[in-house]
């Protein structure tokens, strides 16, 4: 970055999500307008790392806070419209918005007292307040995240206005203006609610841990670890996008972040070694769109499911881990198919790096993540956990500059040694020493060759975090709209009714509902949205159905993801045409081909619990339902491709499909219908592949 002011630029590069997510654009913004921008990023990361790190405020506060800096930066870098883009500063409105959206945050601060004794009787200032910041958030949603949630927000929105005027069996009673407004955004049932509470807590937190760790190099690391282990083997750097953003999934969480960082390498290795633009875009976006199910961090959604249902996060976890593990299964059985397929060859050996060296190499960067594990699976919180992974990979990166000049190997070690000691002492004194840590290991760059370097790239970590924070949290803030007005007028019992009127009759029905109902809100809004909605209005109906409670909201979560690469409208499918050059609806249609078992394993998961390991499961059920599983989802893949150790005939398809679908339903004759099947298949298939 240069001293001059003039020579500052603030573009986000392709890389980011932000350049892509949610069909916004940022402004490329240069001199000292790009310097404010910077600077109130880098306050929001600092903000929520003190929140983090010391809890200074009441809850209200830390949520009404959040909402502010988010839109400070939303107006200050994303113009009303799209040819805005290229402006090189910020015009006077959107700097009066910034500030106005910004000091809105402090109200809450200020009257937080009485707010609390004049709850339910707002006074006129309260309601300006509240209705000026309601439309701010609905502006700046439009802005990050184009027309459809605004739309589907302000259509809630209006039913709380006017629903008294509809049918008897959707209408409630009558709100006044007060009560609504007050709703949205005085209390902690609208916009301020759970998901933003969620937000300005864990979700910002691990966006920020993801963001030093790509710093840090880690994308780097996967990305030589999936070559060197399965970029040689037949189809392998399809394989290598499957197992590369897979390991990103585990730091992300973010299925389009995925695709603009990972894919950037995995779609153009795959072209170059003879698969088609289409299918290249494919696998990477369904690959990425598993991160949001990869745990440790999975996606938001996670972190706002564990808070909703009042659980440890690691529950959470324990549930996705095989149906995550199935879901990459799919997308490297079915790359391995298509490869065998087109008689596609991997990349020559000696062209693929050592895996072992580069893991010899680089293995300390995977110990803020193996201490995130350890923390969030022994009883911590995931705020706690995130921020001391977060204060972890910090640092890794300080201290590494330092030992690069330390010339004794002897004395590295003692460096080490010491700084492992000052990062352990938060087991005793909590996180104070190990801030005390960083700020040590910060001065010492200051002054040692190279520090400066490493020094700005702590910056922009922080700096792109924050601006990845943007698109999510602005989404849990607008989304709250929804929950203030199903929570005021109780709507949601009546979708709920109509799906316990089917599911009376059939379970299946009712599922099969719920993923529509998915499948269409995702067509226009994000994951966290789409499962915020669904959940609220779904899930409660599928758990009185005998629907496990963390079953029923995987269910519409796993479907919210698969939103994302169902066409017309795949957010990932058009983030992966951006790098690929291939038609966006094209790449959604072969996507939701390799993902199928996305579709199949949520419905296994609700005929039998023991998938996600609920209702206490034995070794063998579990070991039973896996084994099921995964045979399903090799006949899927066969059937889907047409191929297995040969092409296949029109009537093989058939009968592995059959085979599959009898497996997904959790009935003994179906059971052994569907292994009978798909015994006879595999023998009828090899023998036919013998005689050619």
């Amino acid at each position: 970055m240069s001293d001059s002011p003039t020579d500052v630029v603030l573009v986000p590069e392709a890389s980011e999500p932000s350049d892509f997510e949610e069909n916004a654009h940022q402004r490329q913004l240069a001199g000292w307008a790009a310097r404010i921008a910077m600077f109130a990023a880098l306050t929001f990361s600092a903000y929520q790392i003190a929140v983090a790190a010391f809890h200074p405020f009441s809850s209200l506060i830390i949520r009404s806070l959040h909402v502010s800096f988010l839109l400070l930066l939303i107006f200050l870098l994303y113009p009303a419209r799209s040819k805005g883009r290229t402006a090189r500063s910020v015009p006077w409105y959107d700097a009066l918005l910034a500030v106005v959206g910004f000091a809105l945050g402090f109200y809450h601060m200020i009257f937080e007292a009485d707010l609390i004794e004049r709850s339910g009787d707002p006074n006129s200032a309260d309601l300006v307040i509240a209705t000026v910041a309601s439309v701010l958030v609905f502006e700046a949603a439009r802005r990050v995240m184009g027309w459809a949630l605004p739309l589907v927000c302000g259509s809630f929105l209006a039913y709380g206005f006017f629903g008294q005027y509809l049918p008897l069996s959707i209408a409630h009673r009558g709100f006044g203006f007060d009560q609504i407004v007050s709703q949205l955004y005085l209390g902690s049932d609208g916009i301020l609610g759970t998901p933003t509470l969620v937000s300005a807590t864990y979700i910002f937190l691990f966006i920020l841990f993801g963001s030093f760790l790509e710093h840090a190099g880690m994308i780097r690391l996967f990305n030589a670890l999936a070559l060197g282990l399965v970029g040689h083997a037949q189809g392998g750097p399809a394989k290598v996008a499957v197992i590369s953003s897979g390991l990103m999934g585990t730091i992300s969480g973010s299925g389009v972040a995925n695709v603009l960082t990972v894919g950037q390498f995995t779609i153009p290795l795959m072209k170059r070694f003879g698969y088609t633009s289409v299918f290249a875009g494919a696998v990477e976006a369904t690959s990425s769109m598993g991160g949001q199910i990869m745990p440790p961090v999975m996606g938001a959604v996670a972190f706002i499911m564990a808070e909703t249902l009042n659980v440890p996060y690691a529950d959470i976890v324990k549930a996705a881990i095989i149906p995550a593990m199935l879901y990459y299964l799919t997308a490297f059985w079915m790359v391995h198919l298509e490869a065998g397929r087109l008689k596609l060859l991997g990349v020559p050996k000696d062209q693929c790096p050592n895996p072992w060296l580069a893991l010899k190499e680089n293995w300390h960067l995977a110990l803020p993540l193996a201490a995130l594990v350890y923390m969030l699976f022994h009883g911590f919180t995931p705020m706690f956990s995130g921020m001391m992974g977060l204060a972890l990979t910090a640092i890794l990166i300080l201290g590494a500059a330092i030992a690069a000049r330390i010339s004794g190997t002897a004395l590295r070690y003692v460096f080490w040694f010491a700084l492992g000691l000052g990062a352990a002492s938060f087991a005793k004194w909590g996180i104070v020493p190990v801030l005390g840590v960083i700020a040590a290991l910060t001065l010492a760059n200051f002054f040692i060759k190279g520090g400066q370097e490493t020094l700005r790239t702590m910056k922009m970590a922080l700096v792109d975090g924050a601006k990845q924070a943007l698109a999510v949290g602005i989404a849990c803030a607008i989304v709250g709209v929804i929950i203030g007005v199903l929570t005021l007028t109780g709507a949601a019992s009546n979708f709920a009714g109509f799906i316990l009127e089917i599911g009376e009759k059939s379970l299946f029905l009712s599922l099969f509902l719920t993923m529509v109902v998915c499948l269409i809100l995702g067509m226009g809004i994000p994951t966290i949205p789409n499962y915020i909605i669904t959940s609220s209005i779904a899930a409660p109906a599928l758990l009185k159905l005998g629907v496990p409670l963390i079953v029923s909201h995987m269910f519409v979560f796993y479907f919210g993801i698969m939103a994302d690469l169902t066409p017309p409208v795949a957010l990932a499918a058009f983030a992966a045409a951006s790098i690929a050059k291939a038609s966006a609806m094209k790449i959604g249609f072969k996507a939701t081909q390799i993902a199928i078992a996305g579709f199949v394993v949520p419905f296994m998961a609700v005929y039998d619990p023991a998938l996600m390991l609920q209702n206490d499961p034995t070794v063998a059920a579990v070991a039973y339902i896996v084994i099921k599983a995964t045979l399903a989802i090799l006949l899927w893949g066969s059937a889907a491709i047409g191929y297995l150790w040969a092409p296949l005939a029109l009537v093989e398809r058939a009968v592995a499909a059959s085979a599959a679908f009898a497996l997904v339903v959790a009935l003994p004759i179906t059971d052994e219908l569907g292994f009978v099947t798909g015994a006879v298949f595999v023998i009828w298939h090899w023998l036919r592949s013998r005689q050619r």
